[in-house]
């Protein structure tokens, strides 16, 4: 692949669209020669977030590109252009390599380009996507999913994971490392979007439930079962189930399994407890309990994730709180 078209209308996000522009308008020195042709597409001059653009072709070039990539889209409630939606849809039918970053992927399935194939966009608007095309397999969990032809990323930073995938694909493992080297972001992170997705506790009201979440991420280290919890809250085993699901769309030990996770990830990134400590902290039992749980749920094993997450958890001054579960912007 040689020239890739970015495309841009009003309404884009700008830090999806900054980071393309780093990566493919850039190579590493002493690499590649020649690197891509970066050229962006859009209609005369174009708002992005707070900065004004003035793109290098119009839409209709958007045919002619090898590669063509569809930053984060702003609002989703929105719709696209159609004028862009069909550019896009052209530029796949002419055989281009269609890209779509973050909310993108909303743009990618009006075009009718997801139909039939599994896509992802950022964990907060995946149920959105899923719901406004059902034709869609939506996978929430990975940071992004390559069909060949069409490509779809998480949010934020997953963009940069899928840009160093592209790069990969076509000019090999060592130049892609070196980018990520001279970017200062690490060439392949492992997992996906379930080490970012906050689990939401409902706050604190009338709710019949309010007084047993606390009491609940107070005692993760015990071996609390469902009766425990029914009887804490005076209530049926199959009532406290029913109150449970419609107040956090999933099962109690399903949930309490999420808070136990939650509370492992904040204890590896803020202390240097093993394994084995941070599973009796967690109610687990053992690190081997403790292991598979957490590389099913987050998709990464525990020491990964703490290599991940724990140096900057600390630059950025957190401390601990024994029982609250992490939450992730």
């Amino acid at each position: 692949m040689t020239t890739v078209a970015l495309a841009a209308t009003d309404g884009m996000l700008h830090f999806e669209l900054s980071l393309a522009c780093e990566v493919f308008g850039n190579g590493p020195a002493g690499t590649v020669d020649p690197w891509y042709r970066l050229s962006v597409c859009g209609p005369s001059s174009v708002r992005v977030g707070r900065f004004r653009l003035e793109p290098d072709h119009g839409l209709d070039r958007l045919p002619h590109a090898d590669t063509v990539i569809v930053p984060g889209w702003a609002d989703i409630d929105q719709d696209p252009p159609a004028e862009l939606i069909e550019a896009v849809r052209e530029a796949h039918e002419a055989g281009a390599r269609v890209v779509s970053l973050c909310t993108g992927a909303f743009l990618l399935a009006a075009a009718g380009l997801l139909d039939g194939k599994r896509a992802t966009t950022h964990w907060a608007h995946t149920e959105e996507l899923a719901r406004r095309h059902p034709r869609v397999t939506v996978d929430p969990d990975v940071l992004y999913v390559d069909n060949g032809s069409v490509l779809t990323s998480a949010g934020k930073a997953a963009a940069m994971d899928l840009c160093l995938h592209l790069v990969r694909l076509d000019h090999g493992s060592s130049v892609a490392n070196r980018l990520a080297r001279r970017l200062v972001v690490p060439p392949h992170r492992d997992g996906g979007q379930a080490q970012f997705v906050s689990t939401p506790v409902p706050a604190p009201d009338n709710h019949p439930l309010a007084e047993l979440f606390p009491w609940v991420l107070q005692r993760l280290d015990h071996p609390l079962t469902v009766e425990d919890l029914a009887r804490r809250a005076r209530m049926s085993s199959r009532h406290l189930g029913r109150l449970f699901r419609s107040a956090t769309g999933t099962t109690p030990l399903q949930w309490l399994l999420t808070q136990r996770i939650r509370h492992a990830q904040e204890l590896l990134e803020t202390t240097d407890d093993t394994i084995d400590a941070i599973a009796t902290a967690t109610g687990m039992g053992t690190a081997t309990t403790l292991r598979r749980h957490f590389h099913r749920t987050v998709g990464v094993p525990p020491d990964t994730y703490r290599r991940t997450f724990r140096s900057q958890t600390r630059r950025a001054g957190t401390t601990p709180v024994p029982g609250v579960a992490v939450r992730r912007p």
